[in-house]
């Protein structure tokens, strides 16, 4: 069997490819060795969020008197939460199933191997093709802490199937996974402490606005150790008998421990390089084990795309979507090529917390000159009118030439407006262009013109 474009691993990034080359009439096939929608679909994105807006609700319900409504008895049902985070995920991967049926691409369940180049085998086919896009996306990563064999705990996959709430919940990683799900159980009441080794949480983002979230969540009742190494794990019990998990950790205070009913092992994720034969192309890599990819999201062999996870470049699903058009536009001759500088990130706590473009951080190393402008999120009307007693900020980072080059929200719908900075700092707009575009009112997004 010969296909134009053979690609391994239906997550964004491939089934974005697929779909794509697809619609434009070439001949593709799909290997995925378990679901499409990759883990982003099944057991990330999507899953994590509809948890997540399930907490959201239920907050919003126990705080519904801020707003003159009055609601009584406010409970949650965490084995429905479940079952309607299935049934989403459910939904969304028969959607995109048959999105890549429409357009011809042929779906190949089961393991592939790459032969060579040209030929890629799976289930005791061979397939060639012309073009090769490797779309393998990422896995957890699980240190090897002292005693982590010997214990039992959740990964993000087993978090998003539990049925029973602990009572208590220690977290190690305070990056966006772990976050977000710090922020679900906490929602739900469960008493979560969240152990990072760096000095604050969510490194990437703008540490100003992620300290601010912190100090929210630490009013709620989360305890974050920051600067905190963990140096073992070991099984141990309860006052009354009940198997619990004790982390033992060191700190500029010292050493101590956290005895806790779950743990949650949350400290980032890693490509995945084995298991389908990339060794057999002799690809370039990076100093840490990356594939080299140019612009074009091409590898340093001549017919191999390289998108997602795998590059190394930045593990979020909608990196990778554009990663995947960038890549089947060359395929296709249309002049195209990958750009990092305006990719957003969003962590969808309650607030949510967004940023595109430059962190303070990211500029003061670079060595790029550049002022900042604040305004509290009680700027924006609709803001207030949506958001009783509570307050947010916005942060534009500002170069000499007037151009935005980072934009930073902490307050609701932060992840639904970013994008108006993102648009901004991609067009290398300087504030007085984006002070000429008319926002709706009354909108959230006002913030950024008013910042201006």
């Amino acid at each position: 069997m010969k296909y134009q474009v053979a690609i391994i691993g239906g997550g964004p990034a491939g089934y974005t490819a697929a779909e794509t080359a697809g619609k434009a009439g070439l001949s593709v096939v799909l290997f995925e060795k378990q679901n499409l929608g990759g883990v982003c679909l099944n057991e990330g994105c999507i899953p994590t969020k509809t948890l997540l807006y399930s907490a959201k609700t239920y907050d919003a319900a126990r705080h519904a008197s801020k707003y003159a409504v009055n609601v009584s008895e406010v409970s949650f049902d965490l084995p429905k939460i479940i079952a309607r985070k299935q049934k989403v995920v459910r939904k969304l991967v028969l959607g995109v199933k048959g999105k890549l049926t429409a357009h011809g691409v042929n779906i190949v369940q089961g393991e592939a191997t790459i032969i060579d180049k040209n030929t890629v085998q799976c289930g005791g086919e061979t397939y060639e093709c012309e073009n090769l896009i490797l779309c393998t996306g990422s896995e957890t990563f699980v240190p090897p802490i002292p005693g982590v064999d010997t214990v039992p705990f959740w990964t993000h996959r087993d978090a998003l199937d539990n049925k029973e709430l602990p009572a208590s919940l220690a977290i190690i990683g305070g990056g966006v996974i772990g976050i977000e799900f710090a922020s679900f159980f906490n929602s739900l009441g469960v008493h979560v402490t969240v152990i990072e080794m760096l000095d604050e949480i969510l490194g990437g983002m703008d540490k100003e606005l992620s300290a601010m979230l912190r100090a929210e969540y630490a009013k709620r009742g989360i305890k974050f150790m920051l600067s905190t190494k963990v140096v073992s794990i070991a099984e141990a019990s309860s006052d009354d008998g009940k198997p619990q998990v004790q982390v033992s950790y060191e700190n500029a205070e010292g050493a101590g421990t956290v005895l806790a009913d779950r743990l949650l092992m949350s400290v980032g994720r890693r490509p995945v390089i084995k298991g389908f034969g990339l060794e057999n192309l002799d690809l370039r890599k990076t100093e840490r084990g990356n594939i080299c990819v140019n612009e074009c999201m091409q590898a340093s062999v001549p017919g191999i795309y390289v998108c997602g996870d795998l590059t190394g470049f930045s593990l979020l699903a909608h990196t990778a979507v554009r990663e995947a058009e960038v890549a089947v536009h060359t395929i296709l001759g249309q002049k195209d090529a990958m750009s990092y500088w305006a990719v957003p990130g969003v962590v969808y706590t309650n607030p949510e917390i967004a940023g595109v473009g430059q962190t303070e951080e990211a500029l003061q190393l670079k060595g790029i000159n550049y002022r900042v402008v604040k305004l509290p999120m009680a700027y924006s009307g609709r803001f207030v009118a949506e958001n009783e007693g509570v307050n947010g900020v916005c942060k534009l980072l500002i170069a000499d030439d007037e151009t935005i080059v980072g934009a930073h929200v902490l307050g609701n719908p932060a992840s639904e407006i970013i994008t108006l900075a993102g648009m901004a700092i991609e067009l290398k707009l300087t504030t007085t262009e984006w002070k000429k575009i008319i926002f709706p009112h009354p909108t959230v997004s006002e913030i950024f013109k008013e910042a201006l």
